[in-house]
C-alpha cells in the first residue's frame, strides 16, 4: 500500500504580489518577520521573490524585499522558498549575485524553465513541482524533471490551485498529490513508493525536520 507522507510547515514571507509601496515600509515588515521567526516552528522565509505576472509596477521593490529577506534568512539560519513567476531572467540574476542563501532552499511550484532549473540546482536549492507537470500543455516537463537529481526533488500541491491532471481545473489539495508522484516516477522509471519516501526525506532535510 502506497504511503505518503504530507508535510505541513510554518513559514513567514512577504509574497512579491503583496509588496509595499516603499523600502521604509518593506524593511518595517521585514523586522516584524524577524520577531514571528523567533517561534521555532517557523521553519523557513517564504514565499519571496518575484511575479511579474500580477506586480508589473514594483518591479524594483520586489527585487529589493527578495534580497532584503534572503538576507534575514541568513540572519536567522532559516531555507528560503522561492516564488517566480513571469520573471525568469531577473530570478536568475539575483539567485547568481553576492547576496546567497546560506541555508539554501525551495524553487516552489517550479516553473519549467530549463536556465532555472540548472541555476537553482548549480546554487545549492531543491526544485519543487506541482500539478502543473502532468498537463499535456507542459511540454518539457519530462526534461525538466529528468534534470533534477532525486536527492534535490520535492513535491507540493499549491493548493487550491494547480490541481493536477485528471482533475485539473478543479479545486486542489492533498489527495491530488499522488498524481504529481507518479508523474516523477514515470519519468525517472522508479516506483511510487521510491518517489514518495525520497521527497518525503528531502523536504526534512531542507526544513531540519529531525529525527
Amino acid at each position: 500500500m502506497l504511503k505518503i507522507i504530507i508535510l505541513f510547515i510554518q513559514q513567514f514571507g512577504i509574497h512579491p504580489s503583496e509588496i509595499a509601496g516603499s523600502r521604509e515600509e518593506i524593511l518595517q515588515e521585514i523586522d516584524e518577520i524577524r520577531e514571528l521567526a523567533k517561534n521555532q516552528k517557523i521553519v523557513a522565509i517564504g514565499e519571496i521573490g518575484l511575479d511579474y505576472h500580477w506586480e508589473k509596477d514594483k518591479k524594483e521593490l520586489q527585487r529589493f524585499a527578495f534580497l532584503e529577506q534572503i538576507k534575514l534568512a541568513n540572519e536567522l539560519s532559516l531555507p528560503i522558498i522561492i516564488h517566480s513567476r513571469d520573471a525568469i531572467m531577473d530570478t536568475i540574476e539575483i539567485l547568481k549575485s553576492e547576496v546567497k542563501p546560506v541555508k539554501k532552499g525551495i524553487l516552489h511550484c517550479c516553473q519549467l524553465n530549463k536556465d532555472l532549473v540548472k541555476t537553482g540546482l548549480e546554487e545549492g536549492l531543491y526544485i519543487s513541482f506541482a500539478g502543473a507537470i502532468t498537463f499535456k500543455s507542459s511540454k518539457n516537463a519530462d526534461e525538466i524533471i529528468q534534470m533534477v537529481p532525486d536527492n534535490r526533488i520535492l513535491i507540493e500541491t499549491d493548493c487550491p490551485y494547480l490541481s493536477p491532471e485528471p482533475f485539473r481545473g478543479r479545486r486542489n489539495d492533498s489527495r491530488n498529490i499522488k498524481y504529481t508522484a507518479e508523474k516523477i516516477a514515470k519519468v525517472k522509471g522508479k516506483d511510487l513508493e521510491e518517489i514518495a519516501e525520497t521527497t518525503y526525506e528531502n523536504a526534512k532535510r531542507v526544513y531540519n525536520i529531525l529525527p
